[in-house]
């Protein structure tokens, strides 16, 4: 396969996984104007935009006690994570990103992602930040990352078992261990260091992993935030945890096999194993969990690097001599 292609369905994966991700904590957020405290409202945009390194378009997030100050600032920060185009971040920016890589790789993929792909993107284009804040925003984000979703069914059911679906996969699992990880350290950044995070805050990150009841049936109904993280980030059956996550990505490196770096390929291939034995085996026997995200944190980054070495952007003389 060219690097080019390559490039383009490992980006298209990143992309649209970034999207689902995204509108999942939208969904939670913007559900929670209706009914709950502005403590609780603040704090879940603190940890959005902590796990994405972003200032808010407002500047800073400050705790003002007023039920008006927190919805127009909650119309504003929506509209900059949704709709902002210069925000590349955003769930316009990625669905658009993503779209585009499908559009070039279109010989890869199926006929029926490309369609559904193509309607998740001119849907978004008919409609702004007012239109979806004059009815139901959380149901907005509903759909959208249900579109998403509904696409990945599509690609599971309908593309070809190649190359170009290991990439595909491969961007969807290296961007969902990122993803995972800016989230929990988000989450314990914004932790004061004086107090615990108020429990709504714990059960608000259950929620956007789909983990709520998961974690009733093994913890029971009183929420721990040890045994939220212990779940999020080593739970090897939840669907987007960090564990699932590190343990797809290198089941894909591994079917993609040795690229023309050989170098950088058995090196990514060390990396994968490194960072899958910091989650499953070095994180029972550590407290500090913060320190162990950062340098998970890190070897993702490193990976990403390999990978986009190994497979993308190697020198022509690895090639001739592959």
């Amino acid at each position: 396969m060219l690097a080019r292609s390559a490039q383009g369905l490992y980006w298209m994966g990143r992309y649209l996984e970034r999207t689902e991700h995204l509108c999942r904590l939208l969904r939670s957020q913007t559900a929670a104007l209706v009914d709950r405290p502005i403590e609780e409202i603040h704090s879940g945009w603190n940890r959005i935009y902590n796990s994405m390194n972003r200032m808010p378009p407002v500047g800073g997030l400050e705790l003002i006690d007023s039920d008006e100050f927190t919805l127009a600032d909650s119309y504003t920060l929506t509209d900059d994570l949704t709709f902002e185009r210069s925000n590349p971040d955003s769930v316009w920016s990625c669905l658009s990103y993503g779209r585009e890589n499908a559009r070039q790789m279109r010989h890869y993929i199926s006929g029926e992602m490309w369609t559904h792909l193509n309607l998740s993107y001119l849907r978004m284009q008919e409609i702004d930040i007012l239109s979806i804040w004059r009815s139901s925003p959380e149901n907005f984000f509903s759909q959208t990352a249900a579109e998403m979703d509904t696409l990945v069914g599509i690609a599971t059911a309908t593309m070809y078992r190649d190359e170009g679906w290991h990439f595909m996969q491969l961007g969807r699992f290296i961007e969902g261990a990122q993803l995972a990880n800016s989230l929990l350290l988000g989450q314990l950044r914004h932790e004061p260091n004086t107090r615990a995070v108020p429990e709504a805050d714990w059960m608000a990150l259950l929620r956007d992993y789909n983990a709520v009841e998961t974690y009733n049936r093994r913890y029971g109904i009183e929420v721990h935030p040890d045994h939220v993280l212990d779940l999020i980030a080593t739970d090897e059956y939840l669907p987007r945890s960090l564990c699932r996550s590190l343990d797809r990505a290198a089941r894909e490196l591994n079917a993609l096999g040795p690229g023309p770096n050989e170098k950088s390929s058995a090196a990514a291939q060390r990396l994968s194993g490194r960072v899958r034995a910091l989650i499953h085996y070095d994180w029972p026997d550590n407290d500090d969990h913060k320190r162990m995200l950062r340098q998970a944190s890190d070897y993702c980054r490193q990976l990403h690097l390999l990978i986009s070495e190994t497979y993308f952007n190697y020198p022509v003389e690895a090639l001739a001599a592959s």
